[in-house]
């Protein structure tokens, strides 16, 4: 079975992505610099799918140790998840995003290059649309500029690709993501920010664990129904199944051109007032949150239009709402005790 690489494995999605690879039947090497992460991860996957995935701690960003690793190891495709992801954050420290997002993205494509490697599935966002026009979002519609360094980053990663796979026959897929949230169902794994969280469910989990005093709602003065802003949540299971699925596309060379991308999401828009209602009508919690100043980079509104992942990947969601923010909070809990 082919030997994948996941960097940035031990994070929210790719420690997600790598139980679903190797409950497949994939060979998983992981990558993790564990700047936001924990090495204990790795020991609840084993758990999880009872093989222990090959782990290597590198930082990305230091070229010649990118190059032993690869010196050193056989892949046959990576899955790219390591980058710095908080749009608020990268407001504040743009340098830091583009080096880490941008230098890490172009050392392993040179490697693939280099070595003849073929099969990239790149961890792109939604943010690659700035502020869409039109709702629900397809993938026809135009990437404006981007609204914080974050999404830049990823539009530039994946100009960054494009060229690749033109210049050097690269098969690659990015996957623009909407708003992953939830646990997996062992509750082994989840949503694990360190410090402060920059998401909203792991706010909304420890501000009714304690944690957290109050949860703050950047702006109710949004064109949307209650005023808060509206994104599209999608269990992070169903998330990472559509990796399974975009890598078995290039694997069975399905993919209609040598760089496609495909937007992963529910179809359906949620308010942050909604979300928060969800969650306490799905997890018998009260949330003690208040109303503050929209927060620079964010936008109104954003939702996908899943029907080309649906068709092609022919992968959907299939997860609830309340299911997943119901695993957020029993992780949340888990954390609690442990």
């Amino acid at each position: 079975m082919k030997r994948i690489l996941v960097t940035g494995g031990l994070g929210f999605i790719g420690s997600h992505t790598v139980v679903e690879l190797q409950n497949t039947g994939f060979n998983v090497v992981i990558i993790d610099d564990l700047s936001n992460s924990k090495i204990e991860v790795l020991d609840n996957i084993t758990e999880i799918t009872g093989k222990r995935p090959d782990f290597h701690q590198i930082d990305l960003r230091i070229k010649k140790d990118v190059q032993a690793f690869f010196d050193n190891h056989h892949i046959d495709g990576i899955i790219h998840f390591a980058a710095f992801k908080a749009v608020g954050e990268s407001v504040q420290k743009p340098l830091e995003y583009y080096e880490n997002n941008i230098g890490s993205l172009v050392y392993l494509l040179q490697e693939m290059r280099n070595r003849n490697i073929d099969h990239f599935i790149f961890s792109s966002s939604c943010t690659v649309y700035g502020q869409a026009d039109e709702l629900p979002i397809t993938e026809n519609a135009p990437t404006k500029p981007a609204t914080s360094p974050y999404g830049n980053t990823k539009q530039i990663g994946e100009e960054i690709i494009r060229g690749t796979c033109k210049a050097n026959g690269l098969n690659a897929i990015a996957l623009r993501y909407f708003n992953p949230i939830g646990a997996h169902e062992s509750v082994k794994i989840g949503e694990l920010p360190l410090g402060v969280p920059q998401n909203l469910i792991p706010y909304i989990t420890q501000t009714a664990a304690g944690i957290r005093e109050q949860l703050s709602i950047f702006g109710d003065d949004y064109d949307t129904p209650d005023g808060t802003a509206i994104r599209d949540y999608i269990h992070v299971v169903d998330l990472a199944n559509a990796h399974i699925a975009a890598l078995q596309r290039l694997i069975d060379k399905k993919n209609l051109n040598n760089f496609e991308y495909f937007n992963v999401g529910t179809g359906k828009g949620s308010s942050v007032l909604e979300i928060v209602k969800t969650f306490e009508s799905a997890t018998n919690q009260k949330l003690n949150y208040k109303i503050v100043d929209r927060r620079e980079g964010d936008i109104t509104a954003a939702y996908a239009d899943t029907t080309i992942a649906n068709k092609e990947l022919n992968w959907k969601t299939e997860k609830t709402l309340e299911e997943a923010l119901q695993s957020a909070w029993l992780w949340q809990k888990k954390q609690q005790t442990s």
